[in-house]
């Protein structure tokens, strides 16, 4: 464990009126909190700990997650009234501390806790207001493929009963899908129905998990064979290995069966009322207080009070910016043409692509690994302290692939017995484009959400709810901004792999576009793959895959570029203002240093470290 980098006196010193610049001197000192304020802190810290182990108490899968093998043969209640019951607790535990604490007697650290803890409670009783509008299944997600990840990624079998629990699992799987089919419907009565295109992909990926040995005579299935792979590392006899095989076969093709063939009977019903429904593809617009619903959604995505026509414009201001410098690569390798041919070029040309074979999947794995290898070379130039847990890169599993993102992290169990885990979808290799393979893997994996959320989980002194809580538009923003470090850092040495990484931020960019045009400006999603096909380099699959994920996820493609763009300008402002004081990896240092935080918090951050002047944060 690491400790806490980043002293936040002098951000909470302006929040509570006192003089800044003084506050964070003393944190640089190294002057001891008073006595009355340690007292006050270690108490508010034990609230903190028995608060987060109140709510983790409510999710099972959350402590499996985290390495806790409480209730570790039951799965999460997905009801309404669950959902209910969990927002109550964090109101009680708002009351209680505002009731039992004083923040004029705490530490700065300690507000900016308190601020934290507040302020989570705030957005949870946002989304809360909201719950009934979202979408159960996605276009890049869903609940009956989610649960079988985690049953393979998360269950550990180190003894006997641990694999009664994962048995006993595998039959609460009927309760868990039950309660997702009657949620699907009680939904879909209301009109909240996710758009048509979502059924087709997911009634197929929920069949494949219900298909295979022991389902049929194919190969087995991926659960299975998890199943039979852990109980064969496992330290028993013969006869209780056998006996649990046993068992977890009849609870695959008893229960388990019989709760995803309920989703796949709710999901058939639903989608038919889909197709009868008018505008069947289209944004939240369409949803009873649609508009209300997306200023929510744009709200919690951002941690801002950005209207959709603000993100709009400066999605189409980031549009113009990026292909400016795009155009200036073309110069520079001769290609003479339209910016729509050089994509069209870079589409069709085989010297871009892999093969669409097994081969080709490993050379793209082997790649991708290659580059995150390079910044962890170059990295101590940059960064201060880095993340303890390893990293891997994986091709997402062909179960779930029609409905996985096309790139995306899975972070690592605190107790360093699960990897941060960079997975890509590799589904169809044509549609991959090797100029943009090295800045998705800055994104997802070094310096990007590797070294944000690996490196707050291990962040000792940090309350829990803060290592492993988190805001997208801060988390997303810092990914965003580590696809441009990469260039600092010496790397898109080839030009057409810099003119990659300018056409993943355009992406980013064109979300902005294309995500307020839908669900704000009432776009078609034919519109929308429109602009997107003229104004990025996307593939055709990818291009439909993103804006069918918009479509589902409102709001939420928001976040990578408004974070970006606060990321960049903070830091602007800090080279402007300390000039040659300013040291890089002190800015990083003040970036990561208290966790994922909203952006208006960590523009307060770095306005005080600039204040107290720069340096190495305490």
């Amino acid at each position: 464990m690491r400790r806490l980098l980043v002293s936040s006196a002098a951000v909470l010193a302006l929040l509570a009126g006192v003089p800044a610049v003084a506050s964070a001197q003393d944190a640089h000192a190294g002057h001891a909190a008073p006595a009355a304020a340690q007292s006050e802190d270690a108490r508010l810290a034990a609230f903190f700990e028995q608060a987060f182990q109140e709510r983790i108490a409510l999710s099972p899968q959350s402590m499996t997650s985290l390495g806790i093998k409480t209730d570790y043969d039951k799965l999460d209640d997905a009801t309404d009234a669950a959902a209910e019951r969990s927002l109550a607790l964090a109101e009680r535990q708002l009351a209680q501390m505002k009731a039992e604490f004083d923040p004029a007697t705490l530490s700065a650290d300690s507000r900016m806790s308190w601020r934290l803890f507040e302020y989570g409670v705030e957005q949870a009783r946002l989304s809360n207001r909201w719950r009934d509008w979202g979408y159960q299944f996605a276009a890049n997600g869903n609940p009956t493929t989610g649960l079988p990840a985690f049953m393979i990624n998360n269950h550990r079998i180190d003894s006997v009963s641990d694999a009664e629990a994962y048995v006993a699992r595998l039959v609460e799987a009927e309760r868990v899908m039950g309660e997702i089919s009657a949620t699907l419907r009680a939904r879909a009565a209301a009109g909240v129905i996710s758009p048509v295109f979502v059924f087709e992909p997911t009634i197929a990926n929920t069949g494949a998990i219900i298909a295979g040995a022991p389902f049929d005579d194919a190969a087995d299935n991926p659960v299975w064979a998890d199943f039979q792979r852990k109980i064969g590392a496992l330290e028993a006899d013969a006869a209780t290995k056998e006996r649990l095989l046993a068992e977890g076969r009849a609870a695959l093709t008893g229960p388990w069966r019989r709760g995803y063939d309920g989703v796949l009977t709710a999901l058939a019903e639903v989608g038919a009322q889909a197709e009868a429904m008018p505008d069947n593809a289209g944004g939240v617009w369409r949803l009873p207080e649609g508009e209300a619903y997306y200023n929510a959604r744009l709200q919690l995505s951002t941690t801002t009070d950005l209207t959709a026509d603000q993100i709009h414009d400066i999605g189409l201001s980031e549009v113009a910016r990026l292909q400016g410098e795009m155009q200036a690569i073309m110069t520079q390798v001769g290609f003479e043409g339209s910016l729509q041919e050089m994509f069209a070029f870079l589409k069709t040309d085989p010297r871009f692509q892999y093969p669409n074979t097994p081969e080709g999947k490993e050379q793209y794995l082997t790649d991708a690994r290659a580059f995150v290898a390079q910044v962890m070379e170059a990295a101590p130039r940059y960064f201060s302290d880095l993340p303890e847990s390893a990293l891997e890169v994986r091709a997402v599993e062909s179960w779930r692939e029609a409905t996985a993102s096309i790139a995306f992290y899975n972070s690592p169990a605190p107790d360093g017995s699960r990897p941060g885990i960079y997975y890509v979808n590799l589904s169809d290799m044509t549609q991959v484009l090797k100029p943009q393979i090295e800045g998705i893997s800055y994104h997802e994996g070094a310096p990007g959400h590797h070294f944000q959320i690996a490196y707050a989980q291990e962040m000792e002194g940090l309350p829990r709810f803060r290592r492993f809580g988190g805001y997208g538009a801060y988390a997303e923003g810092w990914g965003l901004y580590s696809e441009r470090l990469g260039k600092e850092m010496g790397f898109y040495q080839d030009p057409y792999s810099d003119f990659g990484r300018l056409s993943t931020e355009l992406w980013r960019a064109v979300r902005l576009v294309t995500d307020t045009g839908l669900h704000a400006k009432r776009w078609t999603r034919e519109q929308a793959i429109e602009y997107f096909r003229q104004n990025s380099l996307l593939s055709e699959r990818d291009i439909v895959k993103e804006v069918e994920r918009y479509l589902t996820n409102p709001g939420q493609a928001t976040s990578y570029k408004i974070g970006e763009l606060k990321i960049v300008e903070l830091r602007q402002r800090a080279e402007a203002a300390l000039g040659d004081r300013f040291d890089l990896r002190d800015y990083h240092a003040v970036v990561l240093g208290s966790g994922s935080v909203p952006l208006e918090v960590l523009e307060d951050q770095v306005d005080a470290w600039i204040a107290a002047g720069g340096g190495a944060p305490d």
